[in-house]
């Protein structure tokens, strides 16, 4: 079943059209890579797919929104806000819930942050803050993911588990990502972004990182 349907659609940002005679389709279970050059409009896509399938979708945007003064575990549970009742989210920014802990551990464990579980986002690295983003996403209800570049502040080593992990969590996968060896080996199909337009759009079974290198040369 098709979760996303566009046609000759455009998106752009703060009145600016950036992409044009977008015409793409997304379905239930598919796991796809938007690559580009910096600047393509890799973001500007996933937005008009957050803004299209936003019941049934998380985000991991690249600027993170996480609130700095909160912890890992309000940062997390914050993925499931809307479907909690304003008493028992006030409650959990008191004083946390045990069965809300017991929740929210599991996903904390599976990023490498148990031992950070209580700790503000002020005092995480980059790469702790890259993975508390995920981890709310992922406790979000939402089959269908969305990444901007949701690995670019861990280790190559960090970034395969991370994506191991939002694939084996959730049905479907949408991912705007930098690095190509890690977008063909994580996803099924490629969409490549060049000069405002959707130019590339294949499966990447049998493909090689530098299949992509028209999309990035001058």
């Amino acid at each position: 079943m098709a979760l996303l349907q566009l046609s000759d659609d455009v998106a752009g940002y703060r009145g600016e059209t950036i992409l044009r005679d977008l015409t793409l389709s997304i379905e239930t279970g598919e796991r796809v890579a938007l690559v580009g050059e910096s600047g393509a409009g890799k973001s500007t896509l996933l937005r008009l797919i957050y803004e299209r399938c936003r019941e049934s979708a998380a985000l991991v945007p690249q600027n993170l929104g996480l609130v700095q003064s909160l912890t890992v575990f309000h940062n997390v549970y914050m993925g499931r806000l809307p479907d909690y009742s304003v008493w028992r989210n006030f409650r959990n920014l008191i004083k946390p819930a045990n069965a809300d802990i017991a929740q929210v551990r599991p996903i904390v464990e599976e990023l490498r942050l148990e031992d950070k579980l209580f700790t503000p986002i002020t005092e995480l690295s980059g790469g702790q803050k890259q993975r508390t983003a995920v981890g709310r996403a992922l406790y979000n209800t939402g089959d269908m993911i969305l990444g901007d570049e949701p690995v670019s502040a861990v280790d190559e080593h960090q970034a395969r588990e991370i994506l191991g992990v939002l694939g084996a969590q959730k049905k479907t996968v949408v991912l705007a990502m930098h690095d190509r060896a890690l977008a063909l080996e994580f996803t099924d199909r490629i969409v490549g972004i060049r000069d405002g337009r959707i130019v590339l759009d294949e499966a990447t079974a049998g493909m090689r990182p530098d299949d992509l290198d028209h999309l990035y040369q001058a």
